[in-house]
């Protein structure tokens, strides 16, 4: 019997080799910017960007970007806790202000602390298929909103909602190119989100930038 030459690779070895790869599904998921609301006031807070990119079907929308305060950070949790029976929820920030440093330092802190919380949630199967955790990543609407959507109750299905949001412009925001740049390395070639289709939303990102 003569001997196999070491460059023939096995039918079935080529087979497999042509078939195609299933994707990875990567999703990244940062908080950043905070800013003050209402500086100077009684009723001041600060907010926080959310900005989304991912290649996952679980999500409606390509891309987003939305801005949360904390206690609906607070509220987020309470939710998925509520739904998620036995599966832990990842841990908030704490939310007391007896903090030993500066605020700056407090806000840093807290930044921090709900990217890690965001980061533990999408990651979550069982989180992830609660559509609460979408509307609050993937459309502005507030609590109560995000509350009468997932009850049928409000004008939108969650779906319409994330893609009415998206497509209004709000939902897309170009990153920096530095940023966008190191996210296309991922590959996340999944499809396009539906306002990057529409030209008349791009006009409009270009001189209208989100503050």
């Amino acid at each position: 019997m003569g001997r196999r030459c070491s460059r023939c690779f096995p039918l079935g070895c080529i087979c497999r080799m042509l078939q195609p790869q299933e994707q990875e599904e990567l999703t990244t998921v940062r908080v950043q910017d905070p800013r003050v609301q209402n500086e100077g006031s009684w009723n001041s807070y600060v907010d926080y960007k959310i900005f989304l990119h991912t290649n996952s079907k679980a999500f409606t929308a390509k891309t987003s970007c939305v801005r949360r305060r904390y206690r609906e950070f607070v509220w987020l949790k309470k939710r998925l806790q509520k739904n998620a029976g036995l599966v832990p929820v990842p841990e908030l920030p704490g939310k007391s202000t007896f903090f030993a440093g500066s605020t700056d330092e407090f806000i840093e802190k807290r930044r921090q602390g709900l990217q890690q919380f965001l980061e533990k949630a999408v990651q979550n199967v069982v989180l992830l298929s609660d559509s609460q955790l979408h509307l609050f990543l993937q459309s502005q609407l507030s609590v109560p909103e995000i509350e009468a959507c997932v009850q049928g109750q409000g004008p939108l299905s969650v779906t319409d909602a994330i893609l009415h949001y998206a497509m209004s412009n709000c939902g897309w925001v170009q990153e920096e190119d530095s940023h966008s740049a190191l996210l296309a390395r991922g590959d996340f070639s999944s499809r396009p989100s539906p306002a990057s289709l529409n030209p008349l939303n791009r006009a409009w990102d270009k001189h209208h930038p989100l503050n």
